[in-house]
């Protein structure tokens, strides 16, 4: 039976109950409303007659007026139509006999005597309709009290069927609709085992069938997965356990997931069981280990000896996150939960070792191309001297050629000496409390004659009286030179350079800035990259693309800033600040 047939057969039933109990309640009202009527129309009107009767009596003499004859006959002749008690008929008819000798007696005794008989019989009939009066209010009172009761009984089997309806029908909707909520619930929880049982054979019926149907799907998919999951398991496995860098997997209890063979013997833990051990008693008698699982940095390099050689190891970590499934309040909603860490020590031996084969390279080469430059650099200052000869025009600009390419090879030998040291880590500061202006004279005195020779005023702006500032003069002065010769060559002839020193935040700016054609966004970022060099239309470029990623070492190992603000068409401004010292 379907769902709308079961709640239109509810309601009319109800309906019947409610129209039941209905006419009960009429069936009564109108049997006490009759009653009534009864006492009222029937007793009620026969006292009146007779007493009309009597009041003729009480109020005129004998013998009666014809007028008062008349009236009296004519409320006898209504009680003769109105007699509706056992008795009353023969009164009535008794009381016309004794009216009549009234009438007929001509002398006052005969007269009275008729009078006490006519007296006799209203009494009678008035004794007869008020018994009656009483017998009925009787049985009417009789009729309310078994009314009341019939509808007591009415209205109580109503109420019980109502409150039974009312207890039990809505249970037969809202309890099909829990269990389907339940089930749904333990779906959710992947428990798939579950099942619905309904007897009706309606729409709730329909719908377990197809939670069953949905249920066991799902069951085969979780079953003919795991297989799937075990073997991928076992692949993954089998692909970490063949990977040449050591992988370690723990999860959020700090419990081992996985270890490869790799992993094992570069943490030196000759264990058999370590899958499911926690970290805590691992990290015991194993530093190494220990160092590893208390890395708050994303990567780490790692210097371990391992088979007797020194070697070098790049530590990585992730957070593993999963979907969480776990119950939570509709309030939070979080779509993944950690479930661990994964721990990977890349061996970076072999390019460590060639890293440092192509410093040692630059360094040898810069270092011996330096002594046959000096050379050809002190051949050039012999050729110029007149006193060896003099030379044609054609002769002096090949010189200057020759002095302008050997100039900016031995800038270049100087930059990747400088650049083997940063990267060898040889950096020698030689830190002394310095005055900023002495480090800007020094710089500007260096590329006097460079400025001069393009018509570039260098001016010089301070805000007064400077803090000294610790740091290594030569170097900070070397990065200042980088400074000025780019903005020599990038700014136009008879144009101007600013040199700036500021204070704030307990750090001295140096700054310089030139009003050439400004460096675009994109390679803003990559300018203080070693070799890089910004595109110049095909231009020849005239540096290694070292200076700016040297100078931000030097000024880095001085514990300063360094940075570039720059636009289209409006010039550059490279700076960098180092510690007050107060």
């Amino acid at each position: 039976m379907k769902i709308k047939t079961k709640l239109r057969l509810g309601f009319g039933f109800l309906f019947v109950v409610v129209l039941f109990f209905g006419a009960i309640s009429l069936y009564y009202i109108q049997d006490i409303s009759n009653n009534a009527k009864v006492i009222l129309k029937d007793n009620y009107e026969t006292l009146s007659y007779t007493r009309e009767m009597r009041t003729l009596l009480d109020e005129n003499n004998l013998p009666l007026a014809p007028a008062v004859a008349a009236q009296f006959d004519k409320q006898l002749g209504k009680e003769e139509h109105n007699v509706t008690e056992k008795g009353e008929q023969q009164a009535v008819a008794q009381l016309r006999v004794a009216f009549d000798q009234l009438n007929r007696q001509q002398t006052p005794l005969n007269q009275q005597v008729a009078q006490r008989e006519v007296r006799s019989h209203l009494r009678q009939i008035e004794l007869l309709n008020m018994q009656a009066i009483v017998r009925k209010n009787d049985a009417a009172r009789a009729s309310v009290n078994q009314a009341s009761l019939m509808l007591g009984i009415a209205g109580a089997f109503t109420f019980l069927v109502l409150f039974s309806f009312s207890v039990n029908f809505p249970g037969f909707i809202a309890n099909p609709l829990r269990a389907l909520l339940e089930g749904i619930r333990e779906i959710s929880e992947r428990n798939y085992s579950k099942r619905l049982h309904f007897d009706q054979g309606d729409e709730f019926a329909e719908v377990a069938g197809a939670f069953n149907n949905m249920a066991a799907r799902l069951n085969e998919w979780e079953n003919s997965n795991l297989a799937t999951v075990l073997s991928e398991k076992r692949r993954i496995e089998t692909i970490i356990e063949q990977m040449q860098d050591a992988i370690v997997g723990v999860d959020e209890k700090q419990e081992v997931l996985f270890m490869n063979d790799t992993a094992r013997k570069v943490l030196n833990i000759t264990e058999d069981k370590v899958i499911g051990q926690n970290t805590q008693k691992l990290v015991q008698n194993n530093d190494l280990f220990r160092s590893i699982i208390t890395n708050d940095s994303a990567v780490k390099a790692l210097k371990i000896v391992l088979d007797s050689k020194e070697s070098h190891f790049q530590l990585q970590s992730r957070d593993i996150f999963v979907p969480n499934l776990d119950k939570q309040s509709d309030a939070i909603k979080i779509a993944t939960k950690s479930a661990g860490k994964v721990y990977v020590l890349r061996n970076i031996t072999e390019f460590k070792e060639r890293d440092e084969a192509k410093t040692n390279f630059i360094a040898t080469i810069s270092h011996e191309l330096k002594t046959p430059i000096s050379s050809i650099k002190m051949s050039l200052k012999l050729l110029k001297d007149e006193r060896v000869g003099a030379m044609n025009t054609e002769q002096q600009q090949l010189v200057e050629h020759i002095a302008d390419d050997s100039a900016r090879l031995l800038k270049i030998t100087s930059e990747l000496l400088e650049l083997s040291q940063v990267e060898t880590g040889n950096i020698q500061l030689n830190f002394v409390p310095v005055d900023p202006m002495q480090i800007v004279d020094y710089a500007i005195n260096s590329v006097n004659f460079q400025a001069g020779q393009k018509g570039i005023a260098i001016d010089v702006v301070s805000d007064g009286r400077l803090p000294k500032v610790q740091a290594d003069v030569e170097k900070t002065a070397w990065v200042l030179v980088n400074f000025l010769s780019n903005a020599l060559r990038y700014s136009a002839e008879k144009s101007k350079i600013i040199v700036k020193l500021a204070v704030g935040h307990k750090q001295v700016e140096f700054s310089v800035r030139d009003f050439g054609k400004g460096i675009d966004e994109q390679y803003q970022k990559r300018l203080f990259d070693r070799y890089f060099q910004v595109p110049t239309d095909g231009q020849n470029k005239s540096g290694s693309g070292l200076g700016l990623a040297i100078s931000k070492d030097f000024i880095e190992a001085q514990q300063g800033k360094i940075w570039v603000e720059s636009a289209i068409g409006e010039g550059s401004r490279f700076v960098f600040s180092l510690p007050a010292s107060y």
